[in-house]
């Protein structure tokens, strides 16, 4: 496996391959992480992994000082499960002096993480528009955990037309479903022992739906009492979307919706969604 930190560096070793897949990462990999790159193995036959905690994409009060890293363990694990070339950028390699430009989707970054982390997307699409630039992958993958992220992805993917074919692999949980995340380790034993009440909370819902309940207020109203009943949990926003524009339905129909939520656990903000469909 080869580690390399600049831009010339992936470029030279990008031109020996015809297909790759790529997986973007911000490191303290888990075991979703882990999943994607062996995915993008399989169907590429190689697989490249960036590595960068990417500041732009960091409200002012959110964690990018203490945002967890382990560099070692990312490598040792990344070694394990095949993959072929790791790109750990530098700031200011991705973002060198006197640089202005950023990527902006309009529409589908407004409602959800966008209206409670102003300029979240701005980053995250720049980021990712400049990774895919450098990498030129042929598949990228990401995790279907991020809901509103792969939406915005797929969006300026498509209105840019920029040449990656993009991979939403399902969301990887722990056996009591809580969704793997790197934050999950802010958790002490007491919240991660609460924490998956998001998922019984969307459960809930996924069986209002199964049962024929196609009011999206009652299922919302239902997943909040499933989430009341976890004295440690403090909800953000729950939702029920429609999959494409993120709008708030009335009415789930054979569309289907995006289930989603953002709840706090201590001073942990935890996301998690699911399909209907």
């Amino acid at each position: 496996m080869q580690v390399v930190t600049t831009i010339e560096e992936v470029r030279a070793a990008r031109r020996q391959w015809a297909n790759v897949g790529f997986v973007p990462t911000m490191g303290f990999l888990h075991a979703g992480h882990l999943s994607l790159v062996q995915q993008a193995k399989a169907e590429n036959g190689v697989a490249i992994v960036s590595i960068f905690v990417n500041p732009t994409q960091f409200g002012p009060n959110e964690d990018f000082a203490s945002y967890p890293r382990d560099t070692q363990r990312d490598l040792d694990l990344l070694s394990e499960a095949g993959c072929d070339l790791v790109w750990m950028p530098s700031i200011e390699t991705m973002y060198p002096a006197g640089f202005s430009s950023y990527v902006e989707v309009e529409g589908v970054t407004a409602p959800l993480e966008g209206a409670r982390r102003p300029g979240h997307f701005r980053g995250v699409a720049t980021v990712v528009t400049k990774l895919f630039n450098v990498v030129q992958p042929t598949k990228a993958y990401f995790g279907q955990k991020d809901a509103q992220q792969t939406v915005v992805i797929r969006q300026f993917v498509r209105d840019l037309a920029l040449p990656v074919q993009v991979v939403i692999a399902p969301t990887v949980r722990e056996a009591d479903g809580l969704a793997l995340s790197s934050r999950n380790s802010y958790l002490t034993p007491e919240q991660r022992a609460a924490a998956p009440v998001l998922y019984r909370a969307l459960s809930a819902a996924q069986t209002a739906y199964i049962e024929g309940q196609a009011d999206a207020e009652a299922v919302r109203q239902l997943m909040l009492a499933t989430l009341n009943q976890e004295p440690l949990a403090q909800v953000d926003y729950v939702s029920i979307a429609d999959p494409q524009s993120l709008q708030e339905l009335t009415t789930i129909d054979q569309r289907g919706a995006l289930v989603s939520l953002a709840v706090r656990i201590g001073k942990t903000r935890l996301i998690d969604n699911l399909i209907l469909s």
